[in-house]
């Protein structure tokens, strides 16, 4: 069993259903999937950079990439409907704990001038999302076989229903927030 999962199920469950009274085991929020998502704009003129960072995504989570496309047409951007534009990938059960147990004790201490994460970027429904600038934060990427810097959205899901409950469940599983909000 994964080092996070163990944790959340020895420690973090128990000190949930302290501090919010739960009554039933299935109330206490958990995570349930992690989505990263890359948005290439560049895709629509060079298709290779779509492909770099379908390799880049692949390297960063060990799992295949789906790439997304565009829902309508924009003349402004030259997009039309149904073109590549990025790419994701959801992951779940322990390849999720995995990734976010990597994401917190090695990514997130590697980024540059890092204060903590902004503690108001909840949805409203017990989900975060964080943005990345770069992706050679990652130590599977090697900085001299990138051929851009790319940036990336990072959305976890949980079970949770409200904001303080996801905060709370976050904070119990390492995630460094921002002191002052």
């Amino acid at each position: 069993m994964n080092r996070l999962k163990e944790n959340y199920l020895t420690l973090v469950r128990p000190a949930l259903v302290k501090r919010f009274a739960y009554k039933n085991p299935h109330q206490v929020p958990r995570m349930e999937k992690v989505i990263i998502s890359m948005g290439v704009g560049a895709a629509t003129q060079n298709k290779a950079m779509l492909d770099n960072s379908i390799k880049d995504m692949e390297q960063i989570t060990g799992r295949k990439a789906v790439v997304t496309l565009a829902r309508k047409s924009i003349s402004n951007f030259k997009l039309r409907q149904g073109m590549p534009i990025g790419c994701k990938v959801t992951l779940r059960g322990e390849v999720m704990y995995e990734f976010f147990d990597r994401l917190i004790s090695i990514v997130i201490p590697r980024i540059r001038d890092f204060k903590g994460l902004s503690a108001t970027a909840f949805d409203g429904r017990g989900n975060y999302s964080m943005g990345l600038k770069e992706q050679t934060v990652f130590p599977e990427i090697e900085y001299d076989k990138i051929d851009a810097v790319r940036g990336m959205n990072i959305t976890i899901v949980t079970s949770a229903h409200t904001d303080e409950e996801c905060r709370e469940l976050l904070k119990e599983l390492g995630m460094p927030f921002h002191k002052n909000q």
